[in-house]
């Protein structure tokens, strides 16, 4: 599955080999000894350096769930009558879907599989960049979609990528696509990152959001005792990062830190404030009053420094 795909998550290869997580954690710790494999927090990569980028098939069968998550909390940012930019990617492609549902909305993109979600929405208005296509993950890149980005002002972006650090922000594996999708985060107001547990911690070659311009961080909660998925959450929130964190469960929750919108903040001390997203509102609580999993299950141990 990794030599297909070139990622692949925990979750997906336990729900593959029908085992625990834990065993397959066991597992790839002894692939990885043997150079079969590259260890990531909450999955493996193919060995050697900066990840490659997989295509839009292997893309699209890869923490699906963890998708749906991120996609309905980040729809619910949306209101009706904005503007905003979305790019391309297997989860932008889930948000896109229930944006069709919020009317008077205008959506620049670049992708065409955002485009053709919305093609049929009611009192939806869909601008597409020009470019050229990348037949891969179906997107206009070139000097034609990033000067059809030029002048334009909208409220929010909504990225996806290949990797996400704290050190380095989102990045992504092709040079062409890191171009545009810096020129649209250059289009708005704020910065919205949309990327699952898979993507933390991971680097790639070109970096497209620096960690001081996101606004926002929508992902989904690391499986237990993930350390290393928890410790780069930190780091993004103690950098700013305000991060919601969407269950992939009916009734799941999601926690949320507060951060500044686009510039770096002082590094916060004391507990950080938490939020969940279930079935009720957003809203700011003590995590032990929300979230009735063990210790070592919670959010909330990304308070820990």
């Amino acid at each position: 599955m990794v030599r297909a795909n070139g990622a692949v998550s925990l979750r997906e290869l336990a729900r593959v080999v029908q085992t625990s997580e834990v065993t397959v954690r066991r597992d790839v710790r002894a692939l990885e000894a043997e150079g079969l494999l590259d260890r990531r927090h909450g999955g493996a990569v193919l060995p050697g350096g900066f990840t490659r980028e997989s295509g839009f098939p292997q893309k699209s069968h890869l923490a699906t769930a963890e998708k749906t998550a991120i996609a309905d909390v980040a729809a619910g940012l949306v209101e009706e009558g904005e503007a905003v930019v979305v790019g391309a990617g297997t989860t932008t492609q889930e948000l896109a879907r229930r944006l069709a549902r919020v009317p008077g909305l205008t959506v620049v993109t670049n992708s065409l599989l955002v485009a053709q979600a919305l093609a049929h929405a009611n009192r939806v208005e869909v601008v597409m960049t020009g470019g050229t296509l990348r037949g891969s993950n179906y997107a206009l890149v070139g000097s034609g979609a990033e000067q059809s980005l030029q002048g334009l002002r909208v409220s929010r972006a909504f990225l996806s990528g290949s990797g996400l650090t704290a050190e380095r922000g989102l990045s992504t594996s092709n040079m062409l696509s890191a171009s545009v999708d810096r020129a649209l985060v250059q289009a708005a107001a704020e910065v919205v990152v949309l990327a699952d547990h898979t993507k933390l911690g991971t680097d790639t070659m070109f970096q497209t959001v620096p960690t001081d311009v996101m606004t926002r961080l929508v992902t989904d909660e690391p499986p237990p005792h993930d350390d290393r998925a928890a410790t780069e959450l930190q780091a993004l929130a103690d950098q700013g990062v305000q991060i919601t964190v969407a269950g992939t469960a009916p009734g799941g929750s999601g926690a949320g830190m507060d951060g500044m919108q686009g510039r770096r903040r002082p590094r916060r001390e004391g507990p950080l404030p938490v939020q969940r997203h279930g079935a009720t509102p957003l809203r700011s609580a003590p995590a032990s009053l929300l979230d009735p999993q063990p210790p070592d299950r919670r959010v909330a141990d990304l308070r820990r420094r």
